[in-house]
């Protein structure tokens, strides 16, 4: 019976739904943005019941919302709660550490968020508009929680360091006149609530298995939350209460639920504390040292744009104490804020201490008087190294971590003055304490890296803190959305000291002479226009790979995550994309004669950088601030570097010599790779970071010398000369040779019938192996173990290159032609011992078998291979990493054991030696004879040695490749280590020398010349041979010899 395709294709289409179905909660879907959900309202009558209080208090609303409006401003997101009493919690909470994250390392936080999901404006009344909304409650340090109602799950979930609860309501709004005016939603709810137990001392005891949670459904709850009407400085919180209606003897009946956040970025926000913000900023401007350096700032227009995109979803970093000079406690505080342990534990160095700036509102001032002035409102908050970046950065709760700040900023100065309120605030505004300056710098330097800078100081003794800075570093490929109109700048300070680097890491020498006139290295382009030059250069510079320790130790070293990104070349500061469509920066910029002509006589190019290192044991090498001398003639980097210190405050404020806080006694030499050649010399830059402290100096670190995985530059992909082509042209070449030498043996034996019997069968059958495994398998002929690790055999604009097609189809097809010439060299052979065997078939131990040699080439194969097992397993029993080798091919990579990998490898071994099963049967056959041509034997050997030399001479490369989720890395491991490459070699050049001996001298010779005394090392017994000429005249009786002669000549042929 015969299915139509159409119906085949219907039921695969229905079986895939009903598999999606199976792998997905529906829940999952509650809030499709593409679905229609239908809203119940048919409680609204229990509710007007329930929420009679609040209605009482209900005056007539004034304003005709829109319902997105209303969506927008009624929902908030990663609130805080919390429960009083704690007799009757609302939910469990499983303290255990999630698999795999560093949860149990974090507090747990309260997170809460609302979202109003409907609003029922066809029967909106006076006082109250019918809404529906969305609550989710739960307790988390694992980063999972929750901020939007798309990602909503509407059951109850609960999984180590995660707990949460999904309550869907429906209630009202109204408003109210207390408190200066008030937007109150007064809910019901429904939900499975999970069950607790009678114990109250024990209440969650079905959490010893909670595989299946225990739920019950409870529609008895109510929610109030009450917004300020007009959101401020000082009322601008969200307050509410999440409460049970059940009796308290109800196993359902939780305490109440205090929850607590503040506006959001779709609030309306009203400027209007001007008398709190004149406590800090009258006189504008606050006369601060920020700028004392000569730092020009940014005056423009645009400053709301830049100030938003800066901080947007971007931690800000907090500077050290480190002119502090007071008690433990007020130099270890974290400015107006009150440190939780995580904060305490850093003594004022502020690792990994965050501040964020949420909610920024910034709008640009109407009045004439003001012109280009704007208003700035956010809030600040204060993440410690022990909080979930991501979640700690979305809160919303106030705190004693959040600082809410309002101020004014004006293009004459170009400072960002604000007044900052710690914690919750009165109407009064009593904890507005805190002044906060902030600048846009346009100048940049070694020493002021940042594209925001900003103090946090107090407006009075009575909350006295130590200033706190606070910083965000610049990168260049950014500038482009910042400055569109304005070109920053970057002023060198140490070049005079780089040029003492570069006396001591380059003193002269032959060596030197030959890179600076062989190689070439990253430098300006004569064809392009000067400052895309500059641009290019400075891309080809940078680099984000990853490292390892130069040179390997012993054991497996940490990875290590580098970034080497170039701020400034010359006088290109950033990109050149912000000024590419300048006229009158084109036309400021100087022509690229007077450009080169500058360059040769200074020989050296001005480059400032920021280098990052992450890994175990480079935390206090998190960012290096890097500026010094380029030489393009050897393609090294000669710098100065500063390093952000991150130690206690005593150790700091007892370093004199620190320069804005940093440590500048710090030389960094950059080796680049040339851009020419790179398929004989080593792809990778090179790292050096060496200390100028003495040996007792608290600062001093050890010198660090790292490694990285190689690097391409830009033009490299499209380079004729990668390494990919290069491996395609030799495997061209040395098939095309290996033709010619089989070719070669073929017309030998036509003129020496009588030694073709004796070539060994195995031989034949190795080299037919070798060419067949790459048209079966797709596996690289010759140089397969380069190509699986070049760098950029991935690449897209090779592996999409016509050129390196027709390379491969050329060596697909000189590989079946070398495979059937090797087979019709076989088939010659074959049939010569059939002959020999016809002659005389009752004694076949006259004719060459090739039966012991193949048995003796496969034992001694079979050994070497099992000790090459052992060698790599005594290697690596104490690496992790080898458990599985990772190999790449294009876009996907697949994983081998270790001993297929080995296996595959070793294949390719048994091919270099291909000479060693003919060598046992010339002992075996006690040859007098010369059945190989030396141009085929040698000539193959040299084309199974290429590979190796090839190997020996390029540099020695690690695959980029390797599993990059694995935490160490080892470059060294290789099948074929450099001493293989020397030593497979020279075992492959002797076989064929003991070849071209056994051939010369004949066995008889041989074992005269191996015979000591008594002794003789050759087997002494005694192999009769068989003629195969006159063999093959005895085939055909009753024919003279010239007919004999003329049937053999057919015969070879």
């Amino acid at each position: 019976m015969k299915f139509p395709f159409s119906a085949i294709v219907a039921l695969w289409f229905v079986c895939d739904l009903v598999l999606a179905n199976s792998r997905y909660p529906e829940g999952m879907y509650s809030f499709d943005r593409s679905s229609h959900v239908t809203y119940k309202y048919d409680r609204m009558s229990e509710v007007q019941k329930q929420c009679a209080s609040v209605l009482s208090a209900s005056s007539e609303l004034r304003y005709q919302y829109s319902v997105t409006g209303m969506k927008g401003e009624l929902s908030f997101a990663n609130g805080d709660w919390r429960q009083d009493g704690g007799k009757f919690p609302i939910m469990p909470f499983d303290a255990n550490k999630s698999p795999g994250t560093l949860s149990g390392d974090r507090a747990p936080l309260n997170l809460v968020s609302f979202w109003v999901s409907d609003v029922d404006h066809d029967h909106r009344l006076k006082k109250l508009i019918p809404i529906n909304g969305f609550m989710v409650i739960g307790i988390t340090r694992d980063g999972n929680f929750v901020d939007n109602a798309y990602d909503v799950n509407a059951e109850f979930q609960l999984w180590p360091s995660h707990s949460q609860l999904s309550i869907p309501f429906q209630g009202i709004y109204t408003e109210s006149k207390k408190n200066g005016g008030e937007r109150v939603l007064c809910l019901l709810g429904n939900t499975m609530l999970p069950t607790r137990e009678a114990d109250p001392a024990n209440p969650w005891e079905w959490m010893k298995n909670p595989s299946d949670i225990p739920l019950s459904e409870d529609d008895q709850i109510m929610l109030v939350l009450r917004y300020p009407m007009a959101f401020t400085l000082t009322n601008r919180m969200i307050s509410g209460e999440l409460r049970s209606l059940n009796r308290e003897s109800n196993s359902k009946f939780f305490d109440v639920v205090h929850i607590s956040s503040q506006l959001g970025k779709s609030a309306k926000y009203a400027f209007g504390s001007q008398q709190i913000v004149s406590k800090a900023c009258n006189p504008y401007p606050f006369k601060d040292n920020l700028t004392d350096d000569g730092i020009s700032v940014y005056q423009g227009v645009r400053f709301c744009e830049i100030l938003e995109e800066i901080t947007r979803d971007k931690p800000l970093s907090v500077v050290s104490n480190w002119r502090c000079n007071g008690t433990d406690d007020f130099c270890s505080k974290l400015g107006p804020f009150l440190s939780v342990e995580g904060i305490k534990s850093t003594d004022g160095g502020f690792q990994d201490v965050k501040l964020y700036m949420q909610d920024v509102i910034c709008e640009r001032a109407t009045s004439k008087s003001n012109t280009g002035s704007a208003r700035v409102s956010t809030v600040f908050r204060a993440v410690s190294p022990s909080e979930n970046q991501y979640t700690a950065a979305k809160r919303s709760g106030p705190s004693n971590t959040s600082l809410a700040a309002e101020g004014i900023w004006k293009p004459s100065s170009g400072q960002l003055c604000m007044v900052g309120c710690l914690g919750l605030v009165d109407a009064g505004g009593s904890s507005c304490n805190t002044r906060i300056c902030m600048y846009i710098p346009t100048t940049f330097s070694l020493k002021q890296h940042s594209i925001i800078l900003g103090t946090l100081s107090p407006i009075n003794n009575s909350s006295a803190f130590f200033p706190l800075s606070f910083e965000q570093l610049v990168l260049p490929y950014e500038l482009w959305n910042y400055f569109k109109l304005t070109n920053p700048n970057y002023s060198y300070s140490k070049i005079n000291l780089a040029g003492t680097v570069l006396e001591k890491n380059e003193p002269f020498s032959f060596t030197t002479v030959i890179k600076k006139s062989l190689l070439t290295f990253p430098k300006l382009e004569d064809n392009e226009a000067y400052q895309d030059s500059l641009s290019v250069l400075s891309e080809d510079l940078t680099f984000h790979v990853s490292g390892f320790p130069d040179p390997v130790p012993n054991v497996l070293a940490p990875k290590v995550d580098i970034q080497m990104e170039i701020l400034s070349i010359g006088p290109l500061f950033g990109r050149y994309l912000y000024t590419k469509n300048s006229s009158e920066s084109e036309q400021e910029t100087p022509d690229l004669a007077k450009a080169a002509e500058y360059t040769e006589k200074q020989l050296l190019i001005n480059v400032s950088a920021q280098l990052s290192l992450t890994g175990k044991g480079y935390s206090n090498f998190s960012v290096l601030f890097l500026e010094g001398l380029y030489d393009p003639h050897v393609g090294k980097l000669y710098l100065i570097g500063c390093r952000d210190v991150r130690a206690p405050w005593k150790v700091l404020y007892q370093s004199y010599d620190l320069e804005a806080g940093m440590d500048c006694l710090i030389q960094v030499v950059v080796a680049y790779p040339p851009t020419t050649t790179r398929w004989l010399v080593d792809p990778r830059a090179t790292i050096s970071i060496e200390s100028q402290r003495t040996d007792d100096d608290a600062l001093r670190f050890d010198p660090i010398k790292l490694k990285t995985f190689p690097i391409i530059y830009r033009k490299q992909r499209e380079d004729v000369l990668s390494r990919r082509g290069v491996e395609g042209i030799l495997r061209i070449l040395t098939l095309s040779f290996a033709i010619g030498c089989i070719l070669s043996q073929l017309f030998y034996i036509q003129q020496n019938v009588d030694s073709l019997s004796y070539i060994s069968l195995v031989v034949l059958g190795v080299q037919a192996l070798g060419y067949s495994i790459p048209l079966v398998t797709g596996a690289e002929a010759l140089f397969k173990k380069m190509v699986s690790e070049s760098y950029d055999v991935s690449s897209s604009e090779l592996e999409s290159s016509e050129w390196l097609h027709v390379i491969d189809y050329t060596v697909k097809l000189l590989l079946i032609v070398s495979l059937l010439v090797t087979l019709r060299l076989f088939q010659k052979v074959w049939k010569s011992r059939i002959r020999l065997q016809m002659r005389t078939p009752l004694e076949p131990h006259r004719v060459p078998s090739d039966k012991l040699i193949f048995l003796c080439t496969v034992t001694i194969h079979v050994i070497g291979y099992v000790i090459v097992l052992m060698i790599h397993g005594t290697k690596t029993s104490q690496k992790a990493l080898i458990a599985k080798t990772y190999l790449v091919d294009g876009r996907n990579s697949h994983s081998l054991p270790g001993w297929a990998t080995d296996l595959e490898e070793y294949v390719g071994l048994v091919e270099d030696f291909f000479l060693l099963p003919q060598i046992i049967g010339n002992l075996v056959w006690h040859i007098d004879c010369k059945p190989l041509r030396k141009l085929y034997f040698i000539g193959i050997t040299l084309v199974r040695l290429l590979p190796h030399i090839y190997d020996y001479i390029r540099a020695p490369v690690p695959n980029p490749y390797f599993s990059e989720d694995s935490e160490f890395v080892n470059p060294n491991l290789d099948f074929y280590s450099k001493f293989g490459d020397i030593a497979i070699p020279v075992t492959a050049i002797i076989l064929a020398i003991v070849v071209y001996i056994q051939q010369r001298w004949g066995y008889e010779k041989l074992s005269q010349f191996l015979t000591f005394g008594q002794y003789k090392l050759l087997p002494t017994f005694r192999y009769q041979r068989l003629s195969s000429r006159a063999g093959e005249s005895e085939l055909v009786p009753g024919i003279n010899g010239a007919a004999v002669k003329e049937n053999e000549q057919v015969d070879v042929e």
